[in-house]
């Protein structure tokens, strides 16, 4: 018999293949992520930079002309008539009505003389005046506003006189009547503030204009004139 030998099967072994490190490709991969992180980080902070300038200098933009600033006119259902032809913001009816009311008990006659007016009556009365009187449009909104720039197309402006002194009505010597000075002493209490005072540099002192800051929405509406 004979004897079979036995092939022994080729086992292929993987050579293991050592990999030898640049330590100089190394050092420059680490150096490139760490300035590239740098250049992300330092351009973002750029971008945020001229983000907030750009929108600084938007804020900045004076919206005003001639020295009024622009409102917006109220809707007609945020409106009630208090006289014949007064209408006014519903938020401050009852302050007013209840102002006049104590004036009253102090002898004093306090007159709604203009409350409301839509920017189409502004228009007329701003551009017409301005024609009759023969005014520049400068001269003219020293003494009334261009339409939709009046405080009182937000319904939350008043026009007062003096009932017993009509003669001062729409008139720089308002001041000198007993409505003016009770105004002057006591409108606060009621969120009443005098518009346009002494102060102001581009448009004529007026005691008989008051506007109304007694609700949000009125505080809304006239924070950029506060912030003058």
């Amino acid at each position: 018999m004979k004897k079979i030998n036995k092939a022994n099967p080729i086992i292929d072994i993987p050579v293991a293949e050592r990999r030898y490190i640049d330590k100089n490709s190394s050092k420059f991969r680490k150096k490139f992520l760490f300035f590239a992180s740098f250049l992300i980080l330092f351009f973002s902070l750029i971008g945020l930079s001229i983000k907030s300038s750009f929108k600084s200098n938007i804020d900045k933009i004076d919206p005003s002309i001639l020295g009024h600033l622009p409102y917006k006119e109220t809707l007609k259902e945020e409106l009630v008539l208090i006289e014949p032809h007064i209408w006014v913001h519903k938020d401050m009816s009852s302050s007013l009505i209840r102002m006049q009311k104590d004036a009253k008990m102090e002898g004093v006659s306090l007159v709604f003389l203009s409350g409301f007016r839509s920017i189409k009556l502004q228009e007329k009365i701003f551009y017409s005046l301005k024609s009759i009187r023969n005014q520049n449009a400068k001269e003219r909104a020293r003494v009334s506003a261009p339409p939709g720039y009046s405080e009182h197309s937000t319904g939350f402006a008043i026009d007062f006189g003096d009932a017993n002194h009509r003669d001062t009505d729409f008139e720089v010597e308002f001041e000198n009547t007993d409505a003016f000075k009770w105004l002057k002493k006591n409108a606060a209490k009621y969120h009443f503030k005098l518009s346009f005072d002494k102060n102001n540099n581009n448009i004529d002192y007026e005691p008989w204009h008051w506007r109304y800051e007694g609700s949000i929405q009125a505080l809304k509406v006239f924070e950029a004139s506060n912030r003058r």
